[in-house]
């Protein structure tokens, strides 16, 4: 198949037209618009629905909407344009509203930056807004990766009627890679959740307590199901380091820098981050001395899920050490001077 070279976030969009996606609504917002601006032009050559709302909360309400006719629907945001959603996000995992969002995360606090970071980890992972839920998250770190994140991501919020976020990186939105596109699909039939959206529980006279049985069936088959990662050198590892998206980038070189000088480490790229990938750490070494969390964030989000995986899976304390590398992406060169910090005792373990 033919490879075309395109900037991410227009590969983004289009890979939402292969998907199926008959409704986009949006606002503009850096570092996320030209998925927009991709869309404004393609959905109405496919005769499709583009919608420029007045701000994030109506876009993500016209998703919902379209997604309770049974047409599958997205948007696209960064920053504090995705805490504006999470309301809904809230509503739509109580309703079992499917949705789709790809979240062009940029860096720091409040409007934060147009670098890139990982800041939108916590709020993706863990549902944001009130109530107690999470969404499914894929986390890819090339463009052709984060094209079939996109492409699958419909089938998954469908299957298993929730939300599913696509953590993406300013970066990763203005870079350009050569990608193959996939073929045009649409969704099959007329769900059985559609127009109305109402439970199909038999609440009885413990709805409440039914409903919560189904959604912890529901999660419990969907982490089993949904483990998804990239790992090498884990038999051996002394060393384990744990990285997602642009900045698994150079921690993967650098794991091949070490190993090719004879250190033993090992390497976990987590590619669904919710529900996050315990069962990679079956595979890890049982005399194994620490991990090393890479994320672009200041004071860690990633590492904490990381903990407690380590802590379940080994019957004694494996320290959890952590290199926050705040904006941007870290070079090759920084992981290894971080790598060689943590096996000198210079940084103290975090878990």
């Amino acid at each position: 198949m033919k490879k075309t070279l395109m900037k991410g976030n227009h590969a983004a969009g289009e890979a939402a037209v292969r998907a199926g996606c008959m409704l986009y609504a949006g606002y503009p917002i850096t570092p996320s618009t030209e998925i927009m601006e991709h869309l404004s032009a393609r959905m109405p050559e496919e005769g499709r629905v583009f919608i420029q709302a007045e701000n994030e909360i109506a876009s993500i309400h016209m998703v919902g909407g379209a997604y309770c006719t049974g047409k599958r629907a997205m948007t696209a945001t960064s920053a504090g344009g995705f805490s504006l959603m999470q309301e809904f996000t809230a509503y739509a995992s109580d309703a079992e509203l499917p949705f789709v969002i790809i979240n062009v995360v940029r860096s720091g606090r409040g409007i934060g930056s147009l670098e890139p970071g990982q800041d939108g980890y916590r709020q993706s992972v863990y549902g944001g807004g009130n109530g107690d839920y999470r969404n499914i998250v894929y986390v890819p770190n090339t463009i052709q990766e984060m094209v079939d994140d996109i492409y699958e991501a419909f089938d998954t919020a469908e299957k298993y009627r929730i939300g599913v976020i696509i953590l993406t990186e300013s970066s990763m939105g203005q870079m350009m890679e050569p990608v193959i596109m996939p073929d045009y699909k649409f969704m099959e039939g007329q769900p059985e959740w559609a127009v109305t959206g109402t439970h199909k529980w038999d609440r009885g006279s413990d709805g409440l307590g039914l409903k919560r049985k189904a959604w912890a069936e529901k999660m419990e088959r969907m982490t089993a199901e949904m483990q998804r990662w990239e790992d090498s050198g884990l038999e051996d590892a002394e060393y384990v380091f744990v990285a997602y998206g642009l900045p698994s980038r150079s921690t993967g070189e650098a794991v091949k820098a070490l190993r090719a000088k004879g250190e033993k480490v090992g390497f976990i790229r987590p590619q669904i981050v919710s529900p996050f990938p315990a069962k990679a750490f079956e595979k890890v070494n049982r005399d194994v001395k620490g991990f090393i969390c890479v994320e672009t964030t200041e004071f860690g989000q990633m590492v904490q899920d990381l903990a407690i995986t380590v802590k379940k899976e080994f019957d004694r304390n494996v320290p959890v050490n952590f290199y926050p590398y705040g904006i941007g992406v870290p070079s090759v060169k920084e992981v290894l001077a971080n790598y060689e910090a943590v096996k000198a005792g210079g940084y103290k373990e975090v878990f």
